[in-house]
């Protein structure tokens, strides 16, 4: 269905996105904490599709605002992130928080190596 394409997208694409834009939107320390809180295998499911959903529009290629548009681009995604963010907000960790942090900060890899900012 819908929820295991979404995550299917945001596991091969969120890495490379947010390394690309992770400068320009103002969500992106919460877009990194909502990666981790996704993928935490103790978030409960319902809350990992709103993410996953979430996440999978910030990423996807064609929405409803490009995001090369100065200024504009990046709006819809953020209005998007914003409500599933306060869906799910109980639910981000003080530990999903500060990886997210770290990860921005000093262009930390995931564990695995695999997942560059």
């Amino acid at each position: 269905g819908q929820g295991r394409f979404n995550e299917r997208m945001v596991r091969s694409g969120f890495w490379s996105k947010i390394k690309a834009v992770a400068g320009r939107i103002s969500f992106a320390r919460e877009a990194v904490a909502g990666w981790y809180c996704a993928t935490d295998s103790a978030t409960p499911a319902r809350t990992k599709a709103g993410l996953f959903g979430a996440l999978a529009y910030f990423i996807a290629p064609i929405d409803m605002i490009p995001d090369f548009l100065a200024g504009l681009g990046f709006s819809d995604d953020a209005a998007v992130f914003w409500m599933a963010w306060r869906a799910v907000l109980d639910h981000v960790t003080d530990d999903h928080r500060e990886r997210a942090a770290k990860a921005l900060s000093s262009g930390a890899t995931e564990s695995d190596g695999s997942h560059p900012i």
